[in-house]
């Protein structure tokens, strides 16, 4: 049972943190690849805040607060950038801020981690079991998802989609694709930061090992398996791929045999992640309009 309560959480977790990322590379097209560092900023923060005796609900506002600060301080310069030189500038903030977790021993503790962070407490009430973090975990899923689906059906995902489809036209259309793709990006970082944040209090233990590129990739897996610029596409990819990694883990294998389990699975999602790209690149889910498209060219 605790077994199911665990993979519930963590499926829970992973759909906020695919949800967010699915609005960048989704819907406006920005191939994020240091999203990581952003979940990273807010499972720090609030861990941080409350190993200080800082109320959770207070963390939890400053956290979100932080990881939205950072990706509005990273969008100016890096929305200038196109294709391969925005992946490579995101890429390349991610590594910083993981250093910056690694190095700052002063205040994370560096690779030492940080031990003992406690549950969340929301107006007097501990999360402190399996079942009341699952409640928690799926409230917050919940939320995630209403906010998107109130998004992306209103004008402002329509210009979103409009950005990924053609830029110029929608710039022609009197559009500032600039301060959406901002405005995109910073929604995004806010709810990576909400998902680090989830996180962070689930496991009471962090370390920079947690937050390199390996985890984007995940997330890059979750969206483009489960269909990215779909209101579902996440959340399938999420329970496919999390039920599968976190199922491995308790597998009673052999101890000479478990030191391979950590690299074949990197190399696995790897694998998948190219032959989705190849064969199936809109996922398993697909947008409603790509769906008709297909149908006209084959009807051609």
């Amino acid at each position: 049972m605790d077994l199911f309560l665990h993979l519930c959480i963590m499926i829970l977790i992973y759909i906020i943190f695919a949800l967010s990322l699915n609005l960048e590379v989704g819907y406006t097209g920005l191939f994020n690849f240091g999203h990581v560092a952003f979940f990273g900023i807010g499972a720090y923060t609030s861990a941080l805040l409350t190993l200080h005796h800082v109320p959770f609900e207070l963390s939890l506002l400053i956290a979100l607060a932080m990881a939205g600060s950072w990706g509005f301080l990273l969008s100016l310069p890096s929305l200038k950038l196109r294709g391969d030189y925005f992946g490579i500038a995101t890429l390349g903030f991610g590594e910083i801020i993981r250093m910056i977790f690694q190095n700052e021993v002063w205040l994370t503790k560096g690779p030492m981690g940080l031990p003992g962070i406690p549950k969340p407490t929301l107006l007097f009430y501990t999360f402190g079991s399996l079942p009341k973090y699952l409640f928690l975990a799926l409230g917050f899923a919940m939320i995630t998802f209403l906010i998107f689906r109130v998004i992306l059906r209103s004008p402002f995902g329509r210009v979103l989609r409009a950005i990924r489809e053609d830029e110029v036209a929608t710039e022609a259309l009197g559009k500032n694709v600039f301060h959406f793709r901002i405005k995109s990006f910073v929604i995004g970082s806010i709810f990576a930061g909400l998902a680090g944040t989830l996180w962070g209090h689930y496991t009471t233990f962090i370390s920079p090992g947690d937050f390199t590129l390996l985890e984007t990739i995940l997330v890059l897996l979750i969206i483009v398996l489960g269909g990215k610029g779909t209101e579902w596409g996440p959340v399938l990819g999420a329970i496919l791929i999390i039920f599968f990694q976190e199922s491995l883990r308790f597998l009673r294998l052999p101890a000479e045999y478990t030191r391979y389990l950590a690299p074949l699975q990197q190399m696995l999602f790897g694998g998948v992640l190219v032959l989705l790209m190849i064969f199936r690149p809109e996922g398993i889910l697909r947008e409603k309009g790509k769906i008709a498209n297909v149908r006209i060219e084959k009807g051609r």
